[in-house]
């Protein structure tokens, strides 16, 4: 069955706005003396949108003439794919009451390049030239949702979440080689999607009311089905409020992804990493 790209941005988005629709008037209502027994290390609602500025290192395998049958394609040393690329990402939390609430955390890496090859051979003594042409393309969505309980309520918190995670991969590697007068085109193509259960860990540390630090660090694994691996993500980070309710926030981040495609013929296999720098405003209330 078919799934929209943007199917799990709606439904991520439905399910934090019929959740802040309930439950966010009952965090705006606790008075002063509950307020102060909430750590400052959590917000009410917190909000981060920003990019993730990542080093990229990623291969496919898929069943293709064209890739000798089961190769191997690295996009960056063989398709000369950037290596950094700037992935959008978006994170909410809220709390319900002191010590729990929901986090929703959504990224997409969309990537594609073409290369042109010329190359000369010698076959029986007489050059013969072979041009290539070669297209990749891969789109990565990964969107995640759970529950969260913090334990702690002075400068240091910690956390530990269980939900749900969506992902999605659509790819595509094709290519047309002439030679001798004679041009032949072979590649290989699909698009599949999973959910799998999502356990997450974290760490808040309040330094001021300006200044704090944090850990995430989440691992999605799935056995069987159509498309089955593990993706693990963690990231190390600081947090600046030079106002209220608004501020910035800077992290180093490291996402691996595995997958692999079950079918009865060999279909797909992703290696991807991804580590970098990312950067967000944040909003807070």
């Amino acid at each position: 069955m078919r799934t929209r790209p943007h199917r799990f941005g709606k439904v991520t988005t439905g399910l934090a706005l019929a959740s802040l629709a309930v439950f966010g008037a009952a965090a705006h209502a606790q008075d002063s003396s509950n307020k102060k027994s909430q750590s400052r290390a959590l917000d009410n609602i917190s909000l981060w949108v920003g990019g993730y500025y990542t080093n990229n290192d990623t291969t496919i395998g898929a069943k293709t003439g064209f890739l000798n049958t089961t190769g191997d394609v690295n996009l960056e040393d063989d398709l000369d794919f950037k290596k950094h690329k700037t992935v959008p990402r978006a994170r909410l939390d809220f709390l319900i009451g002191e010590h729990q609430g929901f986090t929703f955390d959504y990224y997409e890496v969309d990537r594609s390049h073409s290369k042109s090859l010329s190359e000369q051979i010698n076959f029986l003594g007489q050059p013969i030239s072979a041009d290539a042409y070669v297209k990749g393309n891969l789109k990565f969505t990964f969107g995640s949702a759970a529950y969260k309980w913090w334990f702690g309520t002075g400068d240091d918190v910690f956390g530990l979440g269980i939900g749900a995670a969506y992902y999605k991969v659509r790819y595509g590697i094709n290519g047309t080689v002439t030679a001798m007068g004679q041009t032949e085109t072979d590649g290989a193509s699909g698009s599949t999607n999973a959910w799998a259960p999502n356990l997450q860990i974290g760490w808040r540390h309040a330094f001021n009311d300006q200044w704090r630090m944090y850990f995430n660090a989440s691992g999605v694994k799935k056995n069987g089905g159509t498309l089955n691996g593990h993706i693990w993500d963690a990231a190390l980070g600081v947090e600046w409020f030079p106002w209220q309710n608004v501020g910035f926030g800077a992290e180093y981040a490291y996402t691996k992804i595995r997958l692999h495609q079950d079918k009865r013929n060999y279909d797909l296999d992703l290696d991807m990493k991804l580590n970098g720098p990312a950067a967000y405003v944040r909003f807070r209330f």
